[in-house]
């Protein structure tokens, strides 16, 4: 039996988990390519527990929120009649409107909870990198969803995105972590040094 062989069956037996994988290996797979071209380090400094959270990511939220909604598309608005093209646009535009703002603020939620920071923290990285990576999405994303929508069988919907995504989570995992590396060095510079006022002339202190 050849591998696409065994993955088309998998994939018909067992679609979640399939692309809950899928999505999880590819999220690694961004991550590693962050850290590696973008961030440039070495196999030294290369943080691998940060790889394999963006692979939980991608197994526990990613593949499994992806398949889940484009099946619900499929359901409500792609046996609603009309056009092809017709249907095409209006996924995309639930796609882009109602998911997108939520499955992103959800990840970058998880990511910061994952890094180790507080509600408060969390709610910062959202004000800071929330409306820039929304806005990067609109850029790419409404077009890559035209083609999915038009183009791909449900089954290969999650594959298509997540294999355009490696190049998408490389910036997100960027994005994501580009100010941790410095936030605990932010931290202690923050402390201003205790201003001592000089002794009067005449006494001594004890040391102690």
């Amino acid at each position: 039996m050849s591998l696409s062989t065994f993955y088309k069956r998998a994939l018909v037996r067992y679609p979640i988990l399939v692309q809950s994988v899928q999505s999880g290996l590819l999220m690694g797979a961004g991550d590693v390519i962050a850290q590696g071209f973008i961030e440039r380090k070495d196999w030294k400094s290369f943080d691998g527990m940060r790889a394999f959270k963006f692979f939980g990511i991608g197994f526990c939220i990613g593949g499994p929120g992806l398949r889940k909604w484009y099946g619900v598309l499929d359901r409500h608005i792609g046996s609603s009649g009309g056009s092809k093209a017709v249907t095409t646009l209006k996924k995309v535009a639930l796609d882009q409107l109602i998911f997108a703002p939520i499955f992103l603020g959800t990840l970058i939620g998880t990511i910061g909870l994952l890094q180790g920071h507080n509600t408060v923290e969390i709610k910062h990285k959202l004000r800071h990198e929330y409306g820039d990576i929304l806005l990067t999405n609109y850029y790419i994303w409404p077009w890559v969803q035209l083609a999915n929508f038009y183009l791909v069988p449900l089954n290969y919907q999650v594959l298509l995105v997540q294999s355009v995504a490696v190049f998408w989570n490389t910036y997100l995992s960027w994005k994501t972590n580009q100010n941790e590396g410095g936030a605990v060095h932010g931290k202690v510079g923050s402390l201003k040094p205790v201003a001592h006022e000089p002794l009067p002339s005449g006494e001594e202190t004890v040391a102690t």
